[in-house]
């Protein structure tokens, strides 16, 4: 069974193609979404999802969240006495994600389709694959985010004009547009911000109110980790209601005292104006790429969570000149649509007729020189081969030639990126050709870049009039790993404690209630420790139907105090 995954900076979904339509798959505790957060208790289990977001306020040290944003890199987080890099926690995610879907099925699950920002590169790409190999899953293709849900929508709506999916997640920001026509779902153009998201709206927040808390000398005092989750986790309380009132209060317990602010809408909206200004060149991108005019888009399509933002959608209500699209769920479509690609890989019989085309997110090109006018040549240039938002599969050629005499060899970088400096892209590989020794331009050769719909860039170099090519099928060498090397890290990670996923919503309800303790005082503080207590010990009596009905007596009393819990 292949099922798609939508692995998200602050939360993940998975769903499969079912019965002639996508279906999001549940977790152990009945929810749609997990949040993609990872945390080790002090018995030395790991958790995965909900029960480790709750522990990121009380245990920051021992929780990690928004490793996304880290991938591709090596970038180590330490959890206990061992170190994780953001693709082997992505695998834990995942392998959750896998326990769910066979849970819910009864099925194996053997392969996954995951989505991927549109503008991560080769590196975060090949990184998210190992991921999916960690977690034992045949990563049948991996699918950008704004395209996975152009593919929900344009299955739902079969829209005949072109649309523009907006897609602000916690992590990342994705546009692209797309058109339909007879079945074909048409990607025209992507482009995006890999270091935007909800988060970044959270930072603001934190800058607009911390200099407000007293006393100031609380905020110089305290462990600077964990006062930062302290007030992440306002800002997201704070962010949250003012999705739906003019002004919230933003409001931390530091060392049993209560400080708090109010923060307005509009004070919001002014400090996040940087950010709301960086949503338009994504946007201007696409449009000039896919040579589509804004008044000839249909609708405007909002994916991804942090859409539900008031200041982001006024932005976006400011920035087309109409009201956009909310139709979509903004949690499920990325999940959904990656399951329409699961359905179309097992060539499901209800989608017979529909068809998709993607694009290459960036330029792909090789390093050249150019004279520089005193009669040398300056070097490392980029010379672009595939343009970004070229439909894919595709194939181009350049030709290049010689710049010395009795030259020896051809040798090229391969580059991907948008920037004039190669130094500036990303170093996809390297390939030499040698060249008969000939004055200097005489000699040419062919250069072809081959891009396919799964991301693999294969390069044929050939000198016209001889029988020399070379071939580069592009690896990143500085982390391949070998099937052993995979087999021994996924082992690595299968022999690490893991907490048992049965019991993961009393984790999770506990987590949460340790968290609500530790950010209220006085009354709400000693009516949460009573039912705290009465949930223990009925954990302790070890009796089922017990254990449930206090578990669902502590999240009601946590609801009355902070609200129903929101992913």
């Amino acid at each position: 069974m292949i099922i798609g995954i939508d692995l998200g900076t602050t939360n993940s979904a998975a769903a499969l193609w079912r019965d002639g339509q996508p279906v999001l798959i549940p977790n152990a505790l009945g929810d749609m979404l997990t949040p993609s957060a990872v945390s080790l208790t002090a018995d030395g289990a790991l958790l995965v999802g909900m029960a480790a977001r709750e522990r990121q306020a009380t245990h920051p040290r021992d929780t990690v969240t928004a490793f996304k944003r880290h991938m591709g890199t090596q970038q180590i987080a330490t959890l206990g006495k061992r170190g994780f890099n953001a693709e082997e926690l992505s695998a834990l995610v995942l392998r959750q994600l896998k326990a769910d879907a066979e849970a819910f099925t009864g099925e194996p699950v053997t392969g996954a389709v995951i989505t991927v920002p549109a503008y991560f590169n080769d590196r975060q790409r090949k990184a998210t694959r190992r991921a999916g190999q960690l977690a034992d899953l045949k990563v049948e293709r991996l699918v950008n985010e704004p395209t996975a849900a152009a593919l929900a929508f344009g299955v739902q709506t079969r829209e005949q004009e072109p649309f523009l999916v907006f897609d602000l997640g916690g992590g990342t920001f994705d546009v692209s547009i797309v058109e339909v026509f007879d079945g074909v779902i048409e990607v025209r153009a992507s482009s995006g911000d890999n270091r935007l998201g909800g988060e970044d709206f959270n930072e603001r927040l934190i800058d607009l109110a911390r200099p407000r808390l007293q006393p100031q000398s609380a905020l110089d005092a305290a462990d600077p980790v964990v006062l930062h989750e302290l007030l992440r986790a306002a800002a997201e309380r704070a962010r949250r209601t003012l999705s739906d009132a003019n002004e919230a209060e933003f409001a931390i317990v530091l060392d049993g005292k209560a400080l708090s602010t109010t923060v307005t809408a509009d004070a919001f909206e002014e400090a996040a104006a940087q950010l709301l200004q960086r949503l338009r060149d994504p946007v201007l991108r696409s449009l000039r790429d896919s040579s589509i005019r804004v008044e000839d888009l249909s609708e405007i399509v909002l994916v991804g969570g942090s859409t539900r933002m008031p200041v982001v959608r006024r932005a976006i209500t400011r920035m087309f000149g109409r009201f956009p699209n909310a139709t979509v769920h903004p949690d499920h479509a990325v999940a959904l649509g990656a399951a329409v690609q699961a359905g179309l890989l097992a060539r499901s019989a209800a989608l017979e007729e529909v068809r998709m085309t993607d694009v290459c997110p960036f330029t792909l090109g090789v390093d050249t020189a150019e004279p520089d006018g005193r009669g040398g040549y300056r070097t490392g240039i980029f010379s672009p081969i595939i343009d970004r938002n070229t439909t894919i599969p595709a194939s181009r050629a350049s030709y290049y030639q010689t710049v010395s005499d009795n030259q020896k060899q051809i040798h090229f970088g391969i580059y991907q990126g948008e920037a004039r400096d190669v130094a500036a892209n990303v170093k996809l590989g390297e390939i030499s050709v040698p060249v008969p020794r000939k004055p200097a331009g005489q000699i040419g050769v062919e250069c072809r870049f081959t891009y396919d719909s799964s991301g693999l860039l294969e390069v044929d170099i050939s000198v016209p009039g001889t029988d020399v090519t070379r071939n580069l099928v592009i690896v990143d060498d500085a982390d391949a790993m070998t099937d052993a090397e995979i087999a021994k890290r996924r082992d690595a990670l299968a022999a690490l404690k893991v907490h048992p996923r049965e019991q993961s919503e009393n984790a999770a309800v506990l987590a949460r209630a340790t968290r609500c303790y530790e950010a209220f005082l006085g009354d709400q503080r000693e009516f949460i420790g009573r039912w705290i207590g009465m949930f223990e010990s009925a954990l302790e009596a070890q009796e089922p139907r017990a254990i449930h009905e206090a578990r669902q007596r502590l999240v009601d009393a946590l609801d009355s105090v902070e609200g129903e819990r929101f992913l």
